[in-house]
């Protein structure tokens, strides 16, 4: 019985000082001026001229219909926000992705998403981007943002995904 007092006595002791000793840092606290600006608004949190500020701002993902390439309407709206942010950040490339659904064969799907890919290149150019800075890829179905059989899941797949980096030139 003794024992198991001292026990709990040491035990508490312990729990004690640690309460009451300081936690270490986890590294030194920045101040982001640039944190919750336009709170609220579009690309909250991003810093302008930045791949994430291009995704928050412009967009990077365009869909498309079953076995289409074809721009819709809100594609080109899409698109053409990425023109004028590809514009104004001219130190930036781009890889336009081509992606499909799960549907149909590996090669038809590559197919399908190298026109995808091509049809989003072509507008950029449109809009007066370098060639240069633009390269495209079709993963067809190979990288799927969701796993599925549903008509709903399969829309989110079939799309071209723009991905900026630093550097004119590819």
């Amino acid at each position: 019985m003794m024992k198991t007092i001292v026990k709990f006595a040491v035990i508490g002791a312990l729990l004690a000082t640690a309460a009451c000793s300081r936690p270490a840092q986890q590294g030194a606290l920045i101040n982001d001026p640039y944190a919750n600006m336009g709170a609220g608004g579009v690309g909250v949190g991003t810093l302008p001229g930045t791949a994430e500020h291009f995704k928050a701002t412009a967009g990077d993902t365009v869909l498309f219909p079953v076995d289409q390439s074809t721009l819709t309407p809100e594609a080109r709206t899409i698109l053409a926000n990425q023109a004028g942010w590809l514009n104004q950040n001219q130190g930036f490339s781009a890889l336009i992705e081509g992606h499909a659904d799960e549907q149909g064969t590996r090669e038809y799907n590559l197919a399908l998403g190298a026109r995808r890919a091509n049809s989003v290149q072509e507008y950029l150019v449109s809009q007066g981007i370098a060639s240069g800075r633009l390269r495209t890829v079709s993963y067809g179905k190979e990288r799927p943002l969701e796993i599925c059989s549903t008509e709903e899941c399969y829309n989110k797949n079939r799309r071209a995904v723009t991905v900026v980096s630093p550097g004119a030139g590819m």
